[in-house]
């Protein structure tokens, strides 16, 4: 416990610093000007009246704020309580740098408030404004390359390719960007289906905002939740602790990519499809919803129906990702346009490495063709690049080839390589956008009256729409509720 005798110091310093500081405040200022609780000037400095062009600053006193001061903001303190600490007020050609505290009695009640002018020349301000100048140009220049990170780096014109198959790819691609509905991109692994959804992102209304990919597989299930629809802080341990904003917010407004959905664990599943139909998510460790503007493209090169029948991925959300479908043809389904994306990969070499441009031969066009590329496109970049490392030919033939990739040899040869397992390519039935959408809202209509016993007004609760909107679904579907 304190003594006596220090409180009572401690108490003479209080009430002694509160007018030293005033005064202090008052020197340095280039004005003051104070007012009671009706904003009239009670007090006014020689300095602030000389500048304002009062003769007499005993003059001002009496006067409403405002009459002297036509810009000043007293009133507001006086009547919020909330100081001002530092604000520009225009004073005919004149800006001044000014700070405004109220002022309060024993109780805590406001009787007035006070008004200090520490410049009167914004050039006394020039280092700190230099700073906060600099400062938001380093915010600005890192917003801008954050946003260069989140736009895509191919367009549609990327994905190489005259065979039929790739021609219905970018027909339906270019159809796909001119609407808002999700996108399931099949195909095997290595046959594109990023290069295409970048393509959709950026013919699309969205080209402006972030495109976000992820890939589902490469995620542990752990860490799942919180990379898809973030964390509040505190959430759980460990160096994301903070807080993680999370791809659907990242991707507001604009596109996210979801790779390999086949891959999704059942529970995060039910997340996203409500995601998907609310626009909306819910950041682990919040109970508090967050709206989204979010355009989902998701691909796999698993038969997703074949899941549905394991117990491994939900119906619903099958039907709320399958409305419009491109499937993408593998390497070895391209027959000669195989050579195509050759010379694009081969001139994609020669750009980022600055070794030489190289051309194949007929001959070693013919026996790229023959290969069965398990890796797809992928693949057949690794073997380019690896030719292009081996060789100083600028044309390459069916031995440089060889030397990248052995099998080559076989199959010039006329003979059958070793079998490579192929991963079976999805290839649903598409039906038209109208069809397919029609048909997912009679499954859901379906749904919710089942799982409210035939009961209109609570299956529509259950839906978060009005009874008379269900109806008139109802209605347009052909079902009936008792």
């Amino acid at each position: 416990m304190f003594e006596d005798g220090f409180i009572g110091k401690i108490e003479m310093l209080r009430q002694r610093a509160m007018p030293s500081l005033f005064e202090a405040m008052e020197r340095q200022s280039q004005g003051g000007v104070a007012v009671d609780r009706d904003a009239r000037i009670v007090w006014m400095n020689e300095k602030y009246a000389r500048m304002l062009g009062v003769p007499d600053a005993m003059a001002a006193l009496g006067h409403d704020v405002e009459e002297i001061i036509p810009n000043s903001l007293l009133r507001q303190v006086v009547t919020t309580g909330q100081p001002i600490l530092l604000d520009v007020m225009y004073f005919g050609a004149q800006r001044l740098v000014v700070s405004r505290f109220p002022l309060t009695d024993e109780q805590g009640g406001i009787i007035g408030a006070v008004g200090f002018v520490f410049y009167d020349n914004l050039q006394r301000l020039k280092p700190l404004l230099s700073e906060l100048s600099r400062l938001e140009a380093e915010l600005e220049t890192a917003r801008r390359r954050l946003n260069e990170n989140r736009q895509p780096r191919h367009t549609l014109q990327s994905y190489v390719g005259e065979s039929p198959a790739c021609l219905e790819v970018k027909r339906r691609a270019r159809l796909a960007a001119h609407h808002d509905a999700p996108i399931l991109l099949l195909g095997e692994t290595g046959t594109g289906k990023e290069l295409i959804a970048q393509g959709i992102h950026g013919l699309s209304a969205r080209a402006g905002k972030p495109f976000v990919g992820v890939n589902v597989a490469a995620i542990p299930d752990t860490l799942l939740e919180a990379e898809f629809f973030g964390a509040v802080p505190g959430a759980y341990t460990g160096v994301d602790r903070r807080g993680r904003e999370g791809r659907f917010k990242s991707a507001d407004g604009g596109t996210l990519f979801l790779d390999e959905i086949g891959d999704m664990p059942l529970a995060l599943q039910a997340k996203l499809l409500r995601a998907l139909q609310e626009q909306e998510i819910e950041p682990l460790g919040s109970d508090r919803p967050v709206k989204v503007d979010v355009r989902v493209i998701a691909a796999t090169h698993v038969e997703l129906e074949q899941r549905i029948r394991e117990g491994r991925f939900r119906s619903d959300l099958y039907y709320r990702l399958n409305v419009l479908t491109i499937r993408l043809p593998s390497l070895r389904e391209m027959g000669r346009g195989l050579e195509a994306i050759a010379e694009s990969i081969l001139q994609e070499i020669a750009l980022r490495t600055g070794m030489p441009g190289r051309a194949l031969t007929p001959d070693a066009v013919e026996v790229l063709a023959r290969h069965p590329w398990p890796g797809n496109v992928r693949e057949l970049r690794n073997v380019l690049e690896r030719v292009c490392m081996l060789t100083d030919n600028l044309r390459l033939t069916v031995d440089d080839l060889a030397e990248a990739l052995p099998a080559m040899r076989l199959v010039e040869a006329g003979e059958t390589p070793a079998p490579v397992p192929a991963v079976p390519a999805a290839a649903p039935a598409v039906r038209p956008y109208e069809e397919a959408f029609a048909a997912f809202e009679r499954e859901l209509l379906q749904q919710a009256l089942e799982a409210s016993g035939q009961r209109a007004s609570e299956a529509a609760k259950r839906l978060g729409i009005s009874r008379a909107a269900f109806y008139k679904k109802l209605a347009k579907t052909g079902l009936r509720a008792r």
